[in-house]
């Protein structure tokens, strides 16, 4: 199944039963207001010669049940298909967020775009199943019914208004599609863009305002926004001729029935002449709908490949059944090799590197060299491409990711803050922690005093952490590495964004309180190495590891 309409489709399946009784609820609506102006035309048309008040009572409570029915069967459409839409994008919803959750998928896609995937695409789900699943199967049912309804009055006439339906509530509702592929593909390409623009201008605006940038920034919002209103404009087009041409065909089949009736007026009588009319006539509210519903359904086919693109991204970790057992304590690298794809050049290749508990090691070397990566494979981030991480003996890809890490843990090279206070943020590591236990945690990493103006714990970090200096958000992500105490902690470039004065004393307090655990120091900076228990130093081309692990006191000043 790769279309990405039938794809979203089957999302519903579970609640197959709900969406065929809201089809039914939808189907007996439409019945109703075509049957009531059916029996309309009749009981006017049979008052008109002044019988018996008995014989309209009939039509007259009838007229009144259909009313009702009319209103109740739509209500208990748009509460059916509603419910079952919306807990089918519910489900939708938490199996993207699943997915997510995993977070490689997340850095494959830029975060404006990925707003809308997760929104707007998301939310087409509801849009098809509601407005692209139910109007065409309720006026399948109800249009056959009506059908049948005027043959018998007059076949000519049934012969007509069946051709005028297909004409209708197929042909039109076709060419609309048809045309509307193109435009719907554009209009989620061109959404994509400007929320991308648009998060990029708000989120970068110091940056952009500081080198002078910002003028290019919303020149770039306002060109997507521009190629969004254009697109929205043909798709505007579109709906309006598609229900033109609708229009167009109920009048033609209706001047026809009209004309057919009349010519036979002789067998049907007035009263069926009337009948058969305004039959014609409600007939079309079966497939008004339709024309509008298929010319969205190239964006709704783009919405859902966009969305299927997050769900089939093939996942960076992968969890091995069994793997053998090493006796070893602690933590053992060997042969590790790690790539970026299949044709790029080796990030890591053939590191070895042995941590027994207790063991603290500095991985040192220029930018671009695998330090990183190295920490990404720890995090369990990403499956190595080659080579064994063991933990106490056990492959880690054997394990659970986060059994993993909650042993292996640590501040990445670009530690998340979540928009909240300094005291949640925290919690995140350890939900029981004391008031005290964090203060003391932030006093180990010297934040206390710079948050004390803001409100200590209480202070709000803000989006992304923005109401904290750089060197405040990594020093929070050191603390709640620290209140975590992982059994290996590692640091990725932990006294980023300090002044050497301040990264100096962090680097010595995070040494002093990690003495006796086992410690992986990624870093580019030699300060501080003198109370590290070994360096292994990255280098060369491609990121091939051209020297063993040496020696402080032999490593290079």
């Amino acid at each position: 199944m790769s279309d990405p309409l039938l794809r979203m489709i089957a999302l519903a399946r579970p609640r197959g039963a709900r969406f065929a009784l809201g089809v039914l609820a939808g189907a007996v609506a439409t019945a109703s207001a075509v049957a009531l102006l059916a029996v309309a035309a009749w009981l006017i048309a049979t008052a008109a010669a002044q019988p018996p008040l008995t014989a309209l009572s009939v039509a007259v409570v009838a007229t009144r049940a259909l009313g009702v029915t009319r209103g109740v069967a739509r209500y208990l459409e748009r509460l059916v298909t509603h419910d079952a839409a919306l807990r089918t994008l519910a489900d939708v919803r938490v199996r993207v967020y699943e997915r997510l959750a995993a977070t490689e998928p997340v850095r494959r896609f830029r975060s404006g775009d990925l707003v809308t995937r997760l929104v707007g695409d998301t939310d087409a789900t509801q849009d098809l199943l509601v407005r692209g699943l139910t109007p065409p199967a309720a006026a399948l049912v109800t249009g056959a019914g009506v059908v049948a309804l005027s043959t018998a009055v007059l076949v000519p006439g049934g012969v007509l208004l069946a051709a005028g339906l297909l004409l209708g509530g197929l042909a039109v509702p076709l060419l609309a599609a048809a045309a509307g592929r193109g435009p719907g593909r554009r209009a989620a390409a061109a959404r994509a863009e400007l929320s991308t623009a648009l998060v990029d201008a708000v989120h970068g605006a110091p940056d952009l305002q500081a080198f002078g940038a910002m003028d290019a920034a919303v020149a770039r919002v306002e060109a997507a926004d521009a190629a969004l209103t254009r697109v929205a404009r043909r798709d505007a087009t579109l709906l309006g001729l598609g229900a033109g041409a609708s229009a167009l065909v109920a009048g033609l089949t209706l001047w026809g029935t009209l004309l057919l009736g009349v010519a036979a007026v002789d067998e049907l009588g007035t009263v069926g002449l009337a009948v058969l009319v305004l039959t014609a006539l409600a007939a079309f509210e079966i497939v008004a709908p339709l024309p509008a519903v298929a010319a969205r359904l190239g964006g709704l086919r783009a919405a859902g490949a966009r969305l299927f693109d997050v769900l089939d991204t093939p996942p960076a970790l992968t969890r091995r059944a069994t793997a053998p057992v090493l006796a070893f304590p602690g933590l053992r690298i060997r042969e590790l090799r790690v790539r970026y794809g299949p044709d790029e050049p080796w990030v890591l290749d053939g590191l070895d590197l042995d941590l027994p508990p207790g063991r603290r090691v500095a991985v040192v070397g220029p930018s671009g060299v695998g330090k990183s990566t190295l920490a990404s494979v720890l995090f369990r981030f990403r499956d190595p491409d080659g080579g064994t991480v063991h933990l106490d003996g056990v492959d880690v890809t054997t394990q659970d990711a986060d059994d993993v890490r909650t042993a292996i843990g640590g501040v990445p090279a670009d530690p998340h803050v979540f928009d909240s206070t300094v005291r949640e943020n925290l919690r995140l590591a350890r939900p029981g922690a004391t008031d005290a236990e964090l203060v003391a945690v932030l006093d180990r990493v010297r934040l206390t005093g710079a948050l004390a103006p803001a409100g200590g714990l209480d202070a709000e970090t803000g989006p992304h952490g923005d109401r904290l200096s750089g060197g405040m958000r990594t020093r929070l992500a050191l603390a709640r590495a620290l209140l975590a105490d992982p059994r290996v902690l590692v640091l990725d470039e932990p006294a980023a964004h300090l002044d050497p004065e301040t990264r100096d004393a962090v680097l010595a307090d995070v040494l002093d309180a990690t003495r006796g655990r086992t410690v992986v120091l990624i870093t580019h900076d030699p300060a501080g190495l003198d109370e590290l228990d070994e360096v292994v130093e990255l280098g060369g081309s491609g990121g091939v590891i051209v020297a063993d692990r040496t020696s402080l006191l032999q490593a290079p000043p």
